[in-house]
């Protein structure tokens, strides 16, 4: 079991030992590959509080907006129609377009995805 510990922005796993609180010793077995949500906060002031808390709330819209746009990018690299994926081709290319003007993906990756996504429904 694993208890994520943040401070400024660093995310690393820490080890729960024996006389860690949370430690439980039917919490033994393998170690997992990813450390869980439980955060201990290392701020000293208030507003740094409030920033560790806006980051997150931050971090996951943006993952979930990310996750949002490669979806779409699936569906239409899997459509098979040529109708059907110039009419979802314009609302997956705004998505892209919007990632990049919020800095959730490089300019130049959004640049690249829909150069390769306009080419593959030209050649349908």
């Amino acid at each position: 079991m694993y208890f994520c510990v943040r401070n400024y922005a660093t995310l690393w796993p820490v080890r729960l030992g024996v006389r860690t609180p949370g430690f439980h010793p039917g919490n033994r077995g393998s170690i997992p590959l990813r450390a869980t949500n439980k955060v201990i906060e290392m701020a000293n002031h208030k507003s740094a509080l409030k920033r560790i808390r806006r980051n997150e709330a931050v971090r996951l819209r943006n993952r979930y907006q990310h996750k949002t746009v490669r979806n779409a990018i699936k569906k239409l690299r899997n459509e098979e129609d040529k109708k059907a994926a110039e009419k979802l081709l314009p609302s997956v290319v705004g998505m892209i377009d919007k990632l990049a003007k919020r800095n959730i993906i490089h300019s130049n990756k959004a640049a690249n995805l829909k150069s390769k996504l306009m080419s593959k429904v030209a050649a349908m």
